[in-house]
């Protein structure tokens, strides 16, 4: 089993869950730019944090053999701060690299005229460098804030099938279906959805244009929870080629939307502008077979490379060992 979490931010996770996610059969990940949990004081810490999604965390994805992508854009939550709005200007900087396969998360958080601003905003920049949009609903009110999200794409030069709208439910998934756009689904242990409302859900509206995600953060969350649909829906009666479908080719084809996504994991050196991931030597080494990689894993082949309508979109991945199989 192959999966790609579409939404992830692994700033705020350990080597651990990179690990973890491997063995569960994680092969590619996106991290949109989100809030971190404080107040951000000045665009200076915004760009701070795009050169880490574009630096480090690749290469710590890549020690674990996870392929890294991102998304960028100034968040709708920080989009009411006056201190942060001018990140709107410097995002065409950062939205020509090379690992950027999207604007997002844009979108609304409290459904006010400075978040319609920034929405607006980058749903042009979005159509201006040919990029898809990854789109948050907010929280509270979501149909009022779906609704309000598909007449701006509407108004916008970005067409909805290059629109990804997250944090969908039972509520808001059939007026976003509706609107063309692809449907994002996050899943928490407690919160928004969970694996048997997303298999309810997938037998209401099918598997056609669904990409379900962990969006594990800073909170409690599970980056597991993409394995834990997969299995879920195995178990209720969908086909392998269902679950690949919703959690690798799905992702896949929208992304690649971007002509930028590269799933390949070539090695890497061992540090990252002289920093490594490691904390010295082990007293005692493991095993070679479960000892964190500095490449993905010699032992596990590198599967034959699918075939993808879009161009520069290279899909190679490599395939779990026989233990983890579903």
């Amino acid at each position: 089993m192959r999966i790609f979490d579409p939404h992830i931010h692994m700033t705020s996770r350990t080597t651990d869950d990179y690990e973890a996610m491997y063995t569960s059969g994680v092969r590619a990940v996106v991290e949109p730019a989100f809030w971190l949990g404080q107040p951000r004081t000045s665009p200076a810490s915004f760009f701070d944090y795009f050169d880490a999604l574009l630096g480090w965390e690749p290469f710590r994805a890549a020690q674990y053999g996870i392929a890294h992508h991102c998304t960028i854009a100034l968040n709708p939550k920080e989009a009411n701060d006056p201190r942060c709005v001018p990140v709107l200007d410097e995002l065409p900087r950062y939205l020509v690299k090379d690992h950027v396969v999207a604007v997002g998360e844009i979108g609304y958080d409290s459904m006010t005229p400075a978040e319609d601003t920034a929405l607006a905003v980058q749903l042009q920049l979005a159509a201006e460098y040919a990029l898809p949009a990854l789109v948050h609903t907010p929280h509270r009110d979501k149909l009022a804030g779906l609704r309000r999200t598909l007449d701006v794409v509407r108004e916008s030069a970005l067409p909805p099938d290059h629109v990804l709208i997250d944090h969908l439910n039972e509520t808001t998934v059939k007026e976003a279906k509706d609107g063309g756009c692809w449907l994002g689904f996050s899943v928490y242990p407690d919160t928004k959805m969970d694996e048997e409302r997303m298999v309810a859900v997938l037998r209401e509206y099918g598997p056609e244009k669904v990409l379900v995600n962990s969006a594990a953060d800073w909170g409690k969350s599970d980056p597991l929870k993409t394995r834990k649909v997969a299995d879920a829906m195995l178990e209720a009666g969908f086909t392998e080629d269902d679950v690949d479908r919703v959690l690798w080719r799905n992702p896949v084809a929208f992304y690649g939307l971007s002509g930028r996504l590269d799933l390949d994991v070539a090695g890497t050196d061992a540090t990252h502008e002289g920093n490594s991931i490691l904390r010295g030597v082990p007293k005692t080494a493991p095993p070679a077979e479960s000892a964190p990689a500095q490449t993905p894993p010699a032992d596990i082949p590198l599967a034959e490379t699918e075939a993808d309508p879009r161009a520069g979109v290279r899909t190679g991945h490599r395939s779990l060992p026989a233990t983890t199989e579903a």
